[in-house]
């Protein structure tokens, strides 16, 4: 009983943000499989897609490979690699008489990911679960070139995106309620994305439901608040839907 108050109070915590600021809602679709190799080892992949604009537009479809390795009971490593296929959203310039000058439609690229991260919990006997997850990530965006529009020639020009490299650190601390033999697993996070300044904190509330050993499902409300972000990763404030799938064998 303590234990389901205690991340009651969580969960009403995060529900109580200020959610009616600007923003777009979207839909998380995650699908995974893991193998374990041995008691310490394990080695999955997982898909996602994204949307935004209300759940109007696709905003990033992911693929991805990783591994983990638990180092102790309580503390775990992992590592992998996402290729990211990004609808990079419309982008304009302006005069500075405030006119338009340049128009540049949204448009697909790729993004390359590498990423690194410990992972430490503690479970106390009444179910509730604690951790902390600090990942390293590195994410590259090769050069293109699009076009935009100039409406001063009246023409479509070519315009060269040049090659951009950005390392983030992700701080994730999460409390879950996990009794033995549960069907759902109840949980609340909150992640810090900074690099010289939190740049976005995404805030989470879901459950997963253990089918059986090898199936489960999740279901989970996200609210994703931008802070210090560069134009070229604008993104407004995020309220985000989520499910999921995931198969051990």
């Amino acid at each position: 009983m303590q234990a389901s108050k205690i991340l009651l109070t969580v969960l009403t915590a995060v529900v109580s943000l200020p959610l009616m600021a600007q923003s777009e809602g979207g839909l998380l679709v995650n699908v995974e499989a893991e193998k374990k190799i041995n008691k310490q080892l394990s080695i999955g992949v997982d898909a996602e897609l994204r949307t935004r604009n209300n759940f109007k537009t696709i905003d990033r479809w992911k693929f991805g490979v990783g591994a983990s390795y638990k180092l102790t009971k309580w503390l775990k490593a992992d590592a992998g690699y996402n290729l990211l296929n990004t609808n990079f959203r419309e982008d304009y310039n302006y005069k500075s008489s405030g006119d338009v000058n340049k128009w540049r439609p949204a448009y697909w690229g790729i993004k390359h990911r590498v990423y690194a991260a410990l992972t430490g919990s503690y479970k106390f006997d009444n179910g509730i679960k604690l951790s902390l997850r600090e990942r390293w990530q590195y994410t590259y965006r090769p050069e293109k070139t699009v076009q935009r529009w100039d409406y001063d020639n009246e023409e479509w020009e070519d315009k060269v995106r040049s090659a951009l490299g950005k390392n983030q650190l992700r701080s994730r601390l999460q409390v879950e309620y996990d009794p033995k033999g549960a069907l759902f697993t109840p949980y609340a996070s909150m992640e810090l994305y900074h690099s010289w300044s939190i740049e976005k904190i995404r805030y989470t509330i879901g459950t997963d439901i253990n089918l059986s050993k090898q199936h489960t499902l999740g279901v989970f409300y996200r609210f994703q608040n931008m802070k210090n972000v560069d134009a070229d990763d604008y993104d407004p404030d995020m309220h985000y839907l989520g499910v999921g799938y995931k198969f051990k064998f």
